[in-house]
């Protein structure tokens, strides 16, 4: 189904044309003076300089040629206006028509892509051994409303987690599980038999021994110098590190997977870092042929500056001096295994703006060695901070870094405590709405944010009914259900599509409009990576229904007809409102 703006641009490019200027200046925007127009076209401003004629000549010329009075009319009300702008009113029957149109749709208007791509997401990040806490938040939830923006229009994405699963931290673990435990047989170097098939530790145990290593290394160099040898032993295949590694790696990741599924965040592939380690080598050798790859001081780099930098980018680090792999080793090894398993058209990578210069490096050199075609896209999407009320990072009261777990828990917690205020539903419907609006609640509170940019966590803010929150639009999802119920109460059916009539007030046209913009909104976010968008959209929307609802007396409108198309329009913004969410990453409640 063509966007709205499609069919007044074909209109407008064909009074252009039949005027006798280019067709390209039949450009339209949405207006910035809601009070005087709902589109706008400033093309005439543009052709005023090519055609070396006054802007409202032209507009006037072009706006006389605009269809106002036919059945098929896109528009209702044209009028040029100076210094040279179209202003544009769309007709109320038009209106109606492509609301049926999107009703009548699976995807509510929505095409999927004519030429699909193959788009690996990165996001997740998380590191093995560690438990999931605020700093996860935001890759987890902005990756995985990208990843379901692309296979809602068509695209064939592939969600990779990445796990930090090959680095120090691993050392840090066995050598601490070393002084520990030190008569396990991973540390009996005359042991030759198999290793046990249970972890020497639980996920709770797990979680305590690393940072105790941690602190550790950082008090005790002789330590960390043991962390180090362990994890280059680990990585260049020692058994009874290997084996370590194996039961970390089980212990952990159905942890991992437990605390993602709280977030509704689902990963294709359970890769780390490790996966690439197999790569490396040749990867390595492929950049030294090519000439690519030089030794400075010791280590490895490859040059990417280039001469269009308006900043020093410095040399790619691939090896250190003690032939230990860096991030960018196996960053860049991971995109050769990409390449090799899945050819990807685009790549997207969800992670925190400071790695900024990192991925600039390593798609340099992907670039550069031929690893990745010159012309595919790869996307680095950085996100700033999410802060506390201090506007420093979010922490505990106690000052710690909070735990995702209990982050999540403190939101359903308050939202609970609101829910039963009102004490309208039982304990448990009251836990399980609650735990749908916390979701809303925090999702919707970090998603609303450009994602480039740092914003404050408020709790008490998040979990309003009112505003520009998650709740306020599950709100007016539920209260359109409860329309939905009570027409169905009263005899009414929902079988088959409701005849949507053109529009008879300000509001009701208001919602049709918005309503309108659905495919345009949801194509938008996904080619700018901007789940933002999707939340401006549905808040505008929301919006716009309340103020039909509050004006309309939908159930008690006498004429049959417009009653049905009433419900007919508030079913199809339920609709649309709910395949919004479903994109953002959580589902509405059936009350509130």
């Amino acid at each position: 189904m063509n966007k709205i703006l499609d069919y007044m641009e074909d209109a407008i490019r064909k009074a252009f044309a039949d005027c006798g200027y280019e067709e390209k200046y039949a450009k339209v925007v949405l207006s910035n003076r809601p009070d005087l127009c709902e589109y706008q076209c400033n093309g005439a401003m543009a052709a005023a300089k090519a055609y070396k004629k006054k802007p409202i000549d032209i507009a006037s010329a072009v706006a006389e040629k605009l269809d106002t009075q036919s059945e098929k009319s896109v528009f209702s009300e044209v009028q040029a206006v100076m210094p040279g702008f179209i202003n544009l009113k769309l007709s109320p029957a038009f209106l109606a028509e492509y609301m049926m149109g999107m009703a009548a749709g699976e995807k509510l208007g929505i095409e999927e892509a004519k030429k699909p791509e193959t788009i690996i997401v990165d996001y997740g990040g998380a590191n093995v051994a560690k438990p999931l806490h605020v700093g996860h938040l935001r890759a987890a939830i902005i990756g995985e409303s990208i990843k379901r923006m692309g296979r809602f229009l068509g695209h064939h994405v592939i969600g990779d987690v990445h796990l930090g699963d090959w680095g120090l931290q691993m050392g840090l673990i066995i050598e601490e599980l070393r002084d520990r435990q030190p008569d396990l047989v991973y540390f009996d170097e005359s042991y030759t038999g198999e290793y046990p098939e249970e972890p020497p530790f639980t996920i709770g145990e797990l979680e305590e021994i690393y940072p105790a290593a941690s602190a550790k290394s950082k008090e005790d160099p002789a330590f960390l110098a043991r962390a180090h040898e362990a994890t280059l032993k680990l990585q260049k295949g020692y058994p009874p590190f290997r084996a370590i590694w194996r039961h970390i790696m089980h212990v952990s990741v159905a942890d991992l997977k437990k605390n993602y599924a709280n977030l509704n965040v689902e990963f294709d592939l359970w890769k780390g870092e490790s996966d690439a380690e197999p790569y490396i080598e040749d990867m390595i050798q492929m950049l030294i042929d090519k000439g690519l790859a030089y030794e400075s001081q010791g280590a490895l780099v490859v040059d990417v500056a280039q001469e269009t930098d308006s900043k020093e980018i410095p040399p790619c680090l691939i090896r250190k001096s003690d032939g230990a792999s860096l991030y960018a080793t196996s960053d860049l090894a991971t995109i050769v295994e990409r390449e090799q398993d899945f050819h990807p058209d685009r790549y997207i990578y969800v992670v925190d703006k400071r790695q900024g210069m990192h991925f600039e490096q390593v798609f340099r050199v992907a670039k550069k060695a031929g690893i990745v075609k010159e012309d595919t896209p790869m996307i680095f999407l950085g996100f700033g901070t999410m802060n506390g009320k201090d506007g420093k990072p979010f922490k505990t009261r106690e000052g710690g870094v909070m735990r995702l777990e209990n982050l999540i828990r403190d939101i359903d917690s308050a939202v609970l405590s609101r829910i039963m205020e009102n004490r309208t539903m039982k304990q448990e419907e009251a836990e399980e709405t609650a735990a749908k609006v916390g979701l809303a609640a925090l999702k919707y509170g970090d998603l609303s944010n450009q994602a480039a940019k740092d914003y404050v966590f408020d709790v008490d803010r998040f979990i309003s009914f009112e505003g520009n929150t998650g709740p306020y639009i599950l709100y007016t999802i539920v209260r359109i259900k409860s329309i939905l119920a009570k027409y169905r109460e009263q005899g009414g059916s929902e079988e088959g599509t409701k005849a949507i009539l053109p529009p008879v007030s300000g509001t009701e046209k208001g919602l049709m409009l918005q309503l309108a913009r659905y495919n345009e909104a949801v194509e938008n976010a996904f080619a700018e990576t901007a789940p933002h968008k999707i939340c401006q959209y549905v808040y505008e929307l929301s919006n716009a229904f309340n103020s039909f609802y509050h004006e309309t007396k939908i159930l008690a409108e006498e004429d049959e007809g417009r009653r049905e198309s009433y419900i007919g329009l508030i079913t199809l913004t339920r609709r649309v409102l709910e395949a919004c969410i479903e994109l953002l990453g959580f589902e509405a409640p059936e009350r509130m």
